[in-house]
């Protein structure tokens, strides 16, 4: 959430953009239901929140021009409490249910231990103030995950261990030399990935006030939040390029076919009534992209993608024949930052039969996101991971490897 600026005067050669800093916060949290579906059954939705932060400062005299397009950001290593006492769940009578029984028990979302990474991006700053959008990314174990016999309505989280994606609003006012205060909204969202069963996956909103200190003396007196000036600018001097690459992904998904089976047509006392144990399916990807990186930052193009999944002679009987194999184009955007980039996509599905219930609750179109890890040594191989998705619900993730083969003018 902390990020540098500019000063009024040159860099020292070793004067680096912000110190070592700490951040505590906290705030309340307001458990957010995305469908009429979650509305029926989300009962209270009111949680609390505590974190912390250390930032790793960013900017040096050998910065290839990076930290200046990103208008010196900060990147921050960080832990939270997400303490969901009040969020709970309880079903009633209702004829969409099938056959699942209403219990006598509120069940419970239960608490979250996160940790992430952040990187947080200035966008606007003066002396004393400055207003900076965060991205988060990290693995939370929660506590108290679904369960047919103690936690049976919990039909957010299915896992104790999930993924955690997060998006905020943060603005800081420097107090003193080392001290800043700092508030701002923050939005979280909990999910297995697809992984596990049930997925519906938790999403909350906190406003949080907090404190931040500067765990190292600095010599200048100007702000933490503030960088010096640099006499040259990197920003013109990155060249245009296109690429090809071909990218292979092996993942992994549970079906949604086999939660709502035994969750609303299997009879109660029967032994897959409302289980908590589904199959884990394999899935495989390729991809064949043609890229143009026009700046550091960005790069943008179109691609093709075949997917394999494993699970297509598990669904239950179509009406019409099925296939293991979809294939999609799909429209690329990268986001660089160094060796680490998020790939964006958007794509649309050329030939997929995947049975009834994907024509019903599937869009013809599938979202991708990922962040991967660049080896320039090994001529640009990367390594990351990647979550595909139907209008933001899960349909699995994947571990994935490029392999750049081609690079023109």
């Amino acid at each position: 959430m902390l990020a540098g600026g500019v000063g009024s005067r040159a860099a020292e050669p070793h004067d680096t953009l912000c110190r070592q800093t700490l951040t505590v916060y906290a705030g309340p949290s307001r458990q957010l239901a995305i469908d009429s579906y979650e509305r029926k059954w989300l009962r209270h939705k009111d949680g609390f929140v505590v974190g912390a932060e250390l930032s790793i400062p960013t900017a040096g005299p050998d910065d290839d021009g990076t930290e200046a397009d990103y208008g010196y950001p900060t990147l921050s290593l960080g832990a939270k409490l997400s303490l969901n006492h009040d969020v709970t769940m309880r079903r009633t009578p209702d004829p969409a249910w099938g056959m699942a029984e209403m219990v006598d028990y509120d069940s419970r979302l239960g608490h979250f231990l996160t940790l992430y990474g952040a990187f947080d991006r200035p966008l606007l700053r003066c002396r004393r103030w400055q207003l900076a959008y965060t991205l988060r990314t990290g693995i939370a174990f929660g506590n108290h995950p679904y369960n047919p016999q103690t936690n049976v309505d919990n039909e957010l989280i299915g896992s104790r261990l999930t993924i955690y994606v997060g998006l905020g609003l943060m603005a800081s006012y420097q107090l003193s030399p080392r001290h800043e205060l700092v508030g701002g909204v923050l939005y979280g969202h909990h999910s297995n990935g697809a992984l596990a069963r049930p997925n519906k996956g938790e999403n909350h909103i906190t406003p949080v006030v907090g404190i931040r200190s500067g765990l190292s003396h600095h010599n200048n007196s100007r702000p933490m939040h503030l960088a010096p000036r640099t006499s040259k600018n990197p920003r013109s001097s990155f060249p245009r390029h296109w690429y090809a690459m071909l990218r292979l992904g092996v993942g992994g998904k549970t079906l949604l076919e086999d939660w709502q089976q035994t969750q609303f047509r299997t009879p109660p006392g029967a032994p897959d009534y409302r289980t908590s144990h589904f199959r884990l399916y394999a899935a495989y990807s390729a991809s064949a992209d043609l890229i143009c990186r026009y700046a550091r930052r960005w790069a943008s193009g179109i691609g093709t993608d075949v997917f394999y999944g494993t699970y297509y002679d598990h669904l239950p009987m179509p009406s019409s024949p099925t296939s293991p194999w979809s294939v999609g184009l799909a429209l690329r955007h990268e986001a660089y930052y160094h060796q680490l980039s998020v790939d964006m996509s958007l794509g649309a599905y050329l030939f997929r039969r995947m049975g009834d219930h994907a024509r019903e609750v599937e869009k013809p179109y599938y979202e991708r996101i990922g962040l991967s890890y660049h080896f320039p040594r090994w001529g640009g191989l990367r390594v990351g991971f990647s979550i595909k998705a139907h209008l933001t619900k899960a349909d699995l993730t994947e571990f994935v490897v490029g392999f750049p083969f081609w690079q023109g003018k």
